[in-house]
């Protein structure tokens, strides 16, 4: 744990330093240390920020730490950061993808539980209300859309409303891969017409095929496929595995700062082993 907490604040810092990042030299928490404290709190804490800043200064690793409500602030106010760190891993992985295959689909987030739809905050709406279609379920929150590499590295990722289907939300992906890369995803991301401008941009978008295509594909294509879908629902049992059972946040923005966060550290958990 040493090493780790250590190697996430060298990883903040020197990505700083490469934004020429500026700070006022009053500050007596530096923004790499704020980001440490987050992302430290993800990995060990469940997202508790105030459990992970208190140990890191009890243990001697942060010496000056800022109150809880302004380290909030100072959370808040550094947001784009964890994006841009978020990136930076992700073109790591896409150099590190020799056979640029990837895969996409999208994890149920609940805000609340069912019952308590009728007191939410946060959201409101029918638009929040989502399916999980494979644990015949529903639930009250967000949809995370995820994208990872062959190995399992989260790539790209954005939020949506719960309501909101696989196909439509295909459009928020930025599919910036190199050409040649291979993307497939699960029977929801079927779109003949978006797989044919992918074909003319030197890409290939192939998701598994429902039983009545207008365009199967071979058995040993399938298999394939069959295979890596299960990369990324292991990328996203390591997601549901960091996270609490409830995730604990006043405001809908700190809400979705968190998910982002907890995307964040799974991706640096694959520079861990």
């Amino acid at each position: 744990m040493d090493s780790q907490i250590v190697a996430v604040f060298c990883l903040c810092d020197d990505l700083l330093k490469a934004l020429y990042h500026y700070e006022d030299r009053q500050c007596q928490m530096s923004d790499a240390e704020v980001m440490t404290v987050a992302i430290i709190a993800m990995l060990y804490f469940r997202g508790n920020f105030e459990t992970a800043r208190s140990f890191l200064h009890d243990h001697g690793y942060i010496p000056k730490v800022l109150s809880k409500s302004r380290y909030n602030r100072r959370l808040h106010r550094i947001a784009e950061l964890f994006l841009t760190l978020f990136a930076t891993l992700g073109e790591t992985w896409k150099a590190l993808n020799e056979n640029s295959i990837y895969v996409i689909d999208s994890f149920p987030i609940a805000a609340c539980d069912n019952y308590r739809i009728c007191r939410s905050k946060r959201y409101q709406g029918e638009v929040w209300r989502g399916c999980q279609a494979s644990k015949r379920r529903f639930f009250y929150g967000l949809k995370l859309h995820l994208m990872v590499t062959q190995e399992g590295q989260p790539v790209e990722f954005f939020l949506t409303p719960g309501s909101y289907s696989d196909t439509s939300a295909m459009k928020w992906y930025h599919f910036d891969l190199p050409e040649g890369a291979w993307i497939t995803g699960d029977k929801a991301y079927t779109d003949y017409t978006l797989e044919d401008l992918f074909q003319e941009a030197q890409r290939c978008l192939l998701p598994l095929r429902k039983s009545n295509s207008k365009r199967p594909v071979k058995p040993w294509i399938h298999y394939l496929q069959a295979s890596y879908r299960k990369i990324i629902e292991t990328t996203g049992s390591m997601i549901e595995k960091l996270l609490p059972k409830s995730i604990h946040a006043v405001t809908a923005r700190g809400f979705e700062l968190k998910v982002a966060i907890f995307v964040l550290a799974c991706s640096i958990n694959y520079l861990f082993g």
